[in-house]
This record gives structure tokens, C-alpha cells and sequence, in this order.
């Protein structure tokens, strides 16, 4: 199991949010370049990237922040938010971003999804709120469920699940592991757990399942609630 420091931007600025509400958001950096060195030194290997903006508006809305940290660091680098077309994925390739996370897309258009698997690295967010697909940078709650989208790309060629419990993003109360456990048992996919995670305690959970294959690490660290040099260890990162 990897871990993977998380990165979000709103307005050029790492923040993190609580339940995915853009008014809740808390600065934690004006340099988001810097964090992702730090997480270099720390012994990350990837990092996870959300350009909230875009989430809400469709479209790319943090580049200059993203070419930054392409720029300054040698993680791999995943990015969502917003990613709604081909040419978007093809600007990021350009870029030098390693993989994209497709979220509200692969909802309203999963055979877009399938197709672009054949041509780019691509991750699939599922956000859930209740068990059912959160989309639009969470501010909707669809009829499906999180298990029957995950199951829809169980042989598509997606490189890995992360699925996003919301009622607890950003709220340090701990990770969903029963969630986890049901979108990997339903997509056979490798799954990456995000949301909730608090301390140590819920990487060990997670590893000791031996079903899940990453976590996204975001509060937990700038709130000083977790040791990544630490969590590294435990995982062989």
C-alpha cells in the first residue's frame, strides 16, 4: 500500500475543506510548490492534486499552480478536477502530469471513460455521500450507487479507484474502511482509500485489510495529527 499526500487548490493556494465545501476552505500554503518538495523529502512518491476550482467550473483553473509543482518536484503526480474532455487530459500530459482522476465524468458518461483508459493513464474518483456518487465538485448527490459505478469499470483498463467518503473529507474522524473495502471487492481494481484519515492508526487499518491499495493523506498532515516520515515506514512506501 502507497500513501498519498494530497494537495488541494483554490485560488493559487493549497487549502483543505471540510465535506467538500468550498467556504469552509483553510489556507495552508501560498506557495503549493513548496509543500510538494517537502513531501519529496519526506519519501513520497506520488502526490495527489485537486484543482477545486475546476472541479466547480468544469474547466482547468489552477495552471500556473500546477506547472509550478511539475516544475519543482519529481513526484508522480495525479491530478483531477474538472477533466471533462480529451484535449483537457492531452493539455495535462503535456504538462507532465502523470495521471488524470476523472470524478463527475465518469458518472454521466462512463463509455468516455473507457476510451480514454486505451490512451492515458487514468484514475477514477468515486465521491460518495450516504453510498451514493457525489458529483460536481460534491455539491450533488446522484441516484447510484458507489459499489454499481465502481463495478461498471471492473475490465476498462482504469488504473486505480479512489473512492472519497465526503461526510468525512477533511473532518480528522477517522477513514471509512467498510466503504473502501466495498468499491474494491466491487471494481477488482486497485483501490485508493481518501477521507477521514486521522492518524497512523487508519494506515494500519487499511494495510492489514490487504484489499486496498493506497490513502490519501491531506488533513492529517498539515494538522500535525500524523507523521508522514512515520507512515512511510509502515507502508514501504
Amino acid at each position: 500500500m502507497y500513501i498519498l499526500p494530497a494537495i488541494d487548490l483554490k485560488d493559487g493556494q493549497a487549502v483543505r475543506l471540510s465535506k467538500g465545501l468550498m467556504d469552509s476552505a483553510k489556507i495552508y500554503s501560498n506557495e503549493p510548490w513548496v509543500l510538494a518538495k517537502k513531501f519529496e523529502e519526506l519519501g513520497s512518491v506520488w502526490l495527489h492534486l485537486v484543482d477545486l476550482n475546476g472541479a466547480f467550473a468544469g474547466e482547468p483553473k489552477n495552471l500556473e499552480q500546477i506547472k509550478k509543482i511539475r516544475e519543482n518536484c519529481n513526484l508522480n503526480l495525479e491530478l483531477g478536477g474538472g477533466i471533462r474532455d480529451e484535449d483537457t487530459i492531452k493539455r495535462y500530459e503535456d504538462l507532465g502530469i502523470d495521471r488524470v482522476i476523472l470524478g463527475s465524468i465518469a458518472l454521466k458518461n462512463p463509455d468516455f471513460v473507457k476510451e480514454m483508459c486505451q490512451k492515458y493513464r487514468v484514475v477514477v474518483g468515486i465521491d460518495a455521500i450516504d453510498g451514493f456518487v457525489a458529483v460536481e465538485g460534491w455539491a450533488q448527490k446522484s441516484t447510484m450507487r458507489a459499489a454499481e459505478l465502481a463495478a461498471e469499470f471492473a475490465n476498462a483498463g482504469v488504473e486505480a479507484i479512489i473512492c472519497t467518503d465526503v461526510e468525512k473529507d477533511g473532518m480528522l474522524s477517522g477513514v471509512n474502511v467498510d466503504f473502501t473495502l466495498e468499491i474494491a471487492r466491487a471494481s477488482k481494481i486497485d483501490t485508493i482509500a481518501s477521507g477521514g484519515v486521522k492518524n497512523l492508526d487508519d494506515i494500519i487499518k487499511l494495510q492489514e485489510t490487504d484489499e486496498v491499495s493506497g490513502v490519501i493523506v491531506g488533513k492529517a498532515y498539515y494538522e500535525g495529527t500524523i507523521e508522514l516520515r512515520e507512515a512511510f515506514k509502515v507502508t514501504s512506501n
